[in-house]
């Protein structure tokens, strides 16, 4: 007697988004599950993001499928934003009670949905497991180590993520090295990002040289003293070569609540701008000063000097192998190796180990065999 369709036992997947990375992270798993007939996908969006130019718009550059759920969490404090998001999602767990629910990054939906499913008994899977800067004053530090105590299976970008959990006390068995899903991404749309050239906002800057900034993070926005001297930096170092900014919402509010004016025509500060947008300025420019961990990989990738405004980094590979040099809030080491790149005395990287464009189906194969 042959096996008929309704026999066939299917996984339910709950993939969780809430901000601008985890959105990039989920697509390339979902894409490639999307083969699976044992797996049916279910996109949660927690809202966490909810400025079109920070979250739908990566809906469609992405190409994956509006969200069959959104919690429309929206701002607040982390205590009210991440209680906001266990209340809403526990709802849907208990309607639809996932085989499995992956989870990205290091943001509050990720902490908060891994809670809710670990006090409902349902597994969970962490893209992005065992990154650590050892900054416990970071928001980011808390959820990637509560979420990994929680997760029942923890897919690693770099050997350094395995080290950590094993230090922690992670079973062996739950840790998979699977190399950097954000790296597919950005190789499945780098030759879409080469079309985006005429855009209004970036097409000046195709044959030009620039300097690429993203700066956001509340270590170096929320003080208003720390903000100054990097707005008063990058204004002089637009002096030698243009510097584009496309600022955060944080960083603009916090711009605005100082009475902010810049001095230099070389310092050109834009809005948000799109991935594909900023992937094109990001491939092209001649270096990017940014705070946020996905560019220090993504420079690392595409070849590209990388000063990151921050005194520790999650992802120590990028110093290691990648293009990446930590400066701290130190704004004279920032002014000393930006002069060395623009002398033509870059640091050279090298790809890490699985950043290949396949960490993706790598993860799928390991969820397809998981019961």
């Amino acid at each position: 007697m042959g096996e008929d369709e309704s026999s066939i036992l299917v996984m339910k997947l709950l993939h969780i988004v809430g901000a601008r990375p985890n959105f990039m992270k989920a697509a390339p798993v979902i894409h490639v599950l999307d083969h699976e007939s044992s797996v049916h996908q279910m996109l949660i969006h927690t809202g966490q993001h909810y400025d079109a130019n920070m979250s739908e718009v990566f809906f469609r550059e992405l190409d994956i499928p509006e969200p069959d759920l959104n919690l429309e969490v929206g701002s607040g404090t982390h205590g009210r934003q991440t209680a906001q998001i266990m209340m809403r999602f526990e709802e849907v767990v208990l309607e639809n009670r996932p085989d499995l629910v992956l989870v990205y990054g290091d943001v509050n939906s990720t902490a908060a949905t891994a809670m809710v499913c670990a006090k409902l008994w349902i597994p969970v899977g962490h893209v992005e497991a065992g990154l650590r800067s050892f900054d416990r004053s970071m928001p980011e530090e808390i959820n990637r180590v509560i979420t990994d105590q929680i997760a029942d299976v923890l897919f690693t970008p770099s050997r350094d993520g395995d080290t950590n959990l094993l230090a922690e006390g992670v079973s062996q068995d739950k840790i998979h090295f699977v190399g950097n899903v954000m790296i597919d991404t950005l190789i499945h749309l780098l030759p879409k990002a080469e079309t985006h050239w005429e855009t209004d906002q970036i097409r000046e800057w195709r044959e030009r040289k620039y300097i690429l900034v993203t700066i956001h993070r509340p270590s170096n926005v929320d003080e208003p003293a720390v903000l100054t001297e990097i707005m008063k930096t990058l204004g002089a170092i637009s002096e030698r070569l243009p510097v584009l900014f496309p600022v955060h919402p944080r960083t603009a509010k916090a711009l605005k609540r100082m009475g902010y004016t810049k001095k230099n025509s070389n310092f050109h500060l834009m809005d948000p701008i799109g991935y594909l947008d900023f992937l094109a300025l990001q491939q092209n420019a001649t270096a990017v000063i940014t705070d946020s961990g996905g560019i220090q990989e993504e420079t690392t990738y595409l070849g590209v000097p990388c000063l990151t405004v921050r005194k520790n980094t999650e992802r120590p590979v990028t110093l290691t192998t990648g293009t990446n040099i930590l400066v701290g809030q130190d704004m004279e080491k920032l002014r000393i190796e930006m002069d060395r790149i623009l002398s033509g005395e870059s640091k050279k990287g090298a790809l890490p180990p699985l950043w290949d464009g396949h960490a993706s189906a790598r993860i799928a194969q390991i969820i397809a065999s998981y019961t």
